[in-house]
């Protein structure tokens, strides 16, 4: 059995306990389990370590899901310090403590363990006018995770491995705050998907590893560049996709 630890900034204990009630529904409860976590702050992160620890005894998947643009889409120069402090310390400060804590935690494991890093918009090198800030920081994500994986072959770390996933343009609240323009509504409607939709390609995808005992570092993508070319054709050509999500123009 495949366990699989995903954390998010935005949680509170209210939904954390909502959300956990439904799944143990569907599930079960020997299967489900929840704690609200800051991924900004180490005290929290280690807290999280010790209660995957005790409830899953063994983790071999962590994943880093968490990740803020403020609810923020204007140019940088009028975006506040605060909102530039909550995008960078959760998607790349959080992010640094929360793959420090994972790689301790899972080094000293039997069977070791893998880490999946999610890219976001900027991660390829594209510019994000509006949300230059969370671009920029989606951007370091890859760096990160390849820095991570030439520090644990020079450790001679074997039994851990970090890896990046892509899941592309998704429904969730951050990305539709965001689709108030005419060109972000055009691609909202023609490249994203919703959630359920993209975990049911990620999630095999993800499992695989550790049943396969794969130790190379891995990309994991599903909204690929033909798949984006194909979507954007389509829409020129026949008009697929229009006012999916959105009311455009």
């Amino acid at each position: 059995l495949v366990f699989s630890l995903t954390c998010s900034l935005s949680s509170t204990a209210h939904k954390v306990e909502s959300v956990v009630g439904d799944l143990k529904k569907e599930y079960g409860e020997q299967h489900v389990w929840g704690t609200v976590c800051d991924v900004r702050d180490g005290k929290d992160i280690k807290a999280l370590v010790e209660f995957a620890r005790d409830k899953l005894k063994h983790i071999d998947l962590w994943i880093n899901n968490a990740g803020s643009n403020a609810y923020t889409y204007k140019p940088l120069v009028e975006t506040s310090d605060e909102a530039l402090m909550e995008i960078i310390t959760t998607n790349t400060l959080g992010l640094m403590i929360c793959c420090r804590e994972a790689i301790n935690m899972m080094r000293n494991q039997p069977r070791g363990g893998h880490i999946f890093n999610l890219d976001g918009a900027g991660s390829d090198g594209r510019p994000t006018p509006r949300f230059a800030a969370y671009g920029a920081t989606k951007r370091s994500v890859v760096h990160l995770t390849k820095s991570l994986q030439a520090e644990l072959q020079m450790n001679e770390v074997n039994n851990v491995m970090v890896h990046n996933l892509s899941p592309g343009m998704v429904t969730t609240d951050l990305l539709m705050s965001g689709a108030t323009t005419k060109q972000a509504k055009f691609f909202v409607n023609i490249l994203a998907e919703p959630p359920d939709v993209v975990a049911d390609y990620l999630v095999p995808n993800i499992r695989a590893i550790p049943t396969n005992q794969s130790m190379k570092p891995t990309y994991i993508r599903f909204l690929t560049g033909l798949k984006a070319y194909s979507r954007i054709f389509s829409r020129l050509a026949f008009g697929a996709r229009r006012n999916k999500y959105v009311t455009e123009d």
